[in-house]
C-alpha cells in the first residue's frame, strides 16, 4: 500500500479511535480535577497520532513569506513539530517566483513549495516534478473548500495543490458614522449602490468615491481589480474564465459592458475624487492613500481589499476598524441581493516528495488544525477559505468579515485575473491602458482594443 493510501486511511479514522491511541492509562494519572502538562499535550496532539513517531525527520518548505510574515508561518508549524517529533526547515524568499523554476531545473527541490498563484503551479507541474496530492489532502480539500478553490489547485484533472491562505479584494470601505449621520444604508445590490452614489452626489455633503491607482512602476493595478470585479458581476464566472484564458478576446462586448459599468461610477466628476481632484487625479493618487479622505469626512466610499486595513493604522494608530469603529467595510454587491462574487488571491501547497513525513505535513496544512494555528499566530491581515477554521481565532474583525465572504456556501470566487494573464498583459498593457483611461480620457473600446492587440500570439 502506498504512503498516500496509508495516510488517507488513517485520516478517515474517527477522532475517538485516534484519541484512544494516545490516552493515558497509567496508574500515575492525575486526578480528574487536575491536568498535568503531559496530559494536556496528549490531548492537544491526539489528532497527530495517525502520523506515528516522526522524530528525526525533516520537511523542507520553500515559500515567498519573509520577515514578520515568515516568522508567523514558522510559528504556525510548531504544533506539527511538537506532536510528531519532526522538524520543519522553512525558507522564505522574495525571489521565490524566479528562483523556483531554477531549482526545479537543477533538481534542487524542496519537499514542499507554497505557490502564490495557480499559473506558476501549472507551469511547474508541466516539469513533471510535482506530485499529485495525497488522498488525505484531497479529502480535506473536498471537505473544507469550495469547488472553485479546488479547481485552482488542479491541473489536467489532477489535484496537485491544496489551498492555504486567501485574500478577498471585493470590499468597499466606508465610515459607519458618516452613513448613520446621512441616513444611508449599506447597499445590497448593484442598483442600490448606483442609487446611493447618486444620492450622495445630490446631497453634496461629500463625494461618493475616492480612488487612486498610482503604484510606482505598477501604476494601474488597482484599476484592474475594479475591472475584474465588474466582469465577474456583469458577465459571470464562466465568461470571466474565458476572458482570463483568452478563449474570448479581451475586447469582447461582455467585457466592454463591464468596463462601461465601472466608468459610470468612476469617470464622473460628480462622483469622484474627494479631497484629491477630478477624474484625472485617479491616475496620480497613490493607492495606499486614496481611502484617507474618508476619515476627513470628504468622501464616503473606497473600494479596496481586506488587506487595506493596515493602511488605516499606518495613517493613525488610533483609527478603529470595525462595525462601530471609524472605518469599516462591506462586500461590493452583486446584481442581486445576497450575491457578492469575490475577486481575490491565495496560496497553494504542492510537494516534490512523497515521504511519510512530507505527506503528514501536507495533511496538516490542509486541515483546520493548521488554519487555527495560523490564525493564532497572526494579529491581522491573514485569512483562509478553509471553512473548518474557528473564526473566533481571527484577531481582526476585517479578517473575520473576509472569512465569512470567502467561505460562504456557493460563493462565486475567482482568482485575480491579471495574475493569471501573460505578464505582457496582466502586468503590462492592462495596467498601462487603464491608467490612460483615467489620465487621458481614452474610451472604453480603445482601451480594450489596445490590450487585446498586446496579447502574445503564441
Amino acid at each position: 500500500m502506498s504512503h498516500s493510501s496509508r495516510v488517507g486511511l488513517a485520516l478517515a479514522g474517527s477522532l475517538a479511535l485516534i484519541a484512544s491511541l494516545v490516552a493515558c492509562s497509567s496508574a500515575d494519572s492525575p486526578p480528574d480535577d487536575q491536568t498535568s502538562p503531559e496530559t494536556s499535550l496528549d490531548a492537544e496532539c491526539a489528532e497527530f497520532a495517525q502520523f506515528g513517531d516522526l522524530t528525526g525527520k525533516t520537511v523542507s518548505v520553500y515559500a515567498v513569506f519573509i520577515d514578520t510574515e515568515g516568522q508567523q508561518y514558522e510559528q504556525s508549524f510548531d504544533l506539527f513539530e511538537r506532536c510528531t517529533g519532526a522538524s520543519v526547515a522553512y525558507e522564505g524568499s522574495r525571489d521565490f517566483e524566479s528562483q523556483l523554476p531554477v531549482r526545479v531545473a537543477a533538481g534542487a527541490l524542496p519537499d514542499i513549495a507554497v505557490f502564490p498563484q495557480p499559473g506558476l503551479l501549472a507551469t511547474t507541474v508541466a516539469s513533471g516534478k510535482v506530485l499529485p496530492a495525497p488522498a488525505a489532502v484531497e479529502a480535506n480539500v473536498d471537505r473544507y473548500w469550495s469547488a472553485s478553490w479546488k479547481d485552482y489547485g488542479t491541473v489536467d484533472g489532477v489535484l496537485y495543490a491544496a489551498p492555504l491562505g486567501a485574500s478577498a479584494k471585493s470590499f468597499v470601505w466606508y465610515s459607519p458614522a458618516m452613513f448613520d449621520d446621512a441616513g444611508y444604508a449599506v447597499p445590497q445590490t448593484w442598483d442600490e449602490l448606483k442609487a446611493l452614489t447618486q444620492q450622495m452626489a445630490d446631497d453634496g455633503v461629500a463625494k461618493p468615491w475616492c480612488v487612486g491607482i498610482e503604484s510606482g512602476t505598477a501604476t494601474g493595478w488597482p484599476a484592474t481589480d475594479w475591472v475584474e470585479d465588474m466582469v465577474l458581476r456583469f458577465a459571470g464566472g464562466a465568461v470571466y474564465d474565458q476572458w482570463v484564458s483568452h478563449a474570448i478576446p479581451f475586447d469582447d462586448p461582455q467585457i466592454l459592458a463591464a468596463l462601461q459599468a465601472m466608468g459610470q461610477l468612476l469617470r464622473d466628476d460628480r462622483y469622484v475624487n474627494a479631497g484629491i481632484g477630478d477624474v484625472q487625479s485617479i491616475a496620480t493618487e497613490a493607492w495606499t492613500d486614496a481611502g484617507y479622505p474618508i476619515v476627513d469626512g470628504q468622501c464616503y466610499m473606497h473600494r479596496a481589499a481586506s488587506f487595506y486595513q493596515t493602511n488605516w493604522t499606518t495613517l493613525d494608530e488610533s483609527i478603529q476598524v470595525g462595525p462601530e469603529g471609524d472605518v469599516w467595510a462591506f462586500p461590493l454587491p452583486g446584481l442581486t441581493a445576497g450575491s457578492s462574487p469575490v475577486i481575490g488571491g491565495g496560496d497553494f501547497v504542492a510537494a516534490f516528495s512523497d515521504r511519510p513525513e512530507v505527506q503528514a505535513f501536507q495533511a496538516f496544512l490542509s486541515s483546520p488544525l493548521w488554519a487555527n494555528a495560523k490564525a493564532q499566530a497572526t494579529p491581522q491581515g491573514w485569512v483562509t477559505a478553509n471553512n473548518g477554521l474557528d473564526k473566533s481565532l481571527l484577531q481582526s474583525p476585517v479578517d473575520q468579515l473576509a472569512f465569512d465572504l470567502l467561505s460562504s456556501p456557493g460563493v462565486e470566487f475567482r482568482f485575480d485575473g491579471s495574475d493569471l494573464m501573460p505578464s505582457e498583459v496582466g502586468a503590462g498593457s492592462f495596467w498601462r491602458e487603464l491608467t490612460n483611461y483615467f489620465a487621458q480620457g481614452k474610451s472604453e473600446a480603445d482601451v480594450l482594443a489596445a490590450i487585446e492587440a498586446s496579447w502574445p500570439q503564441s
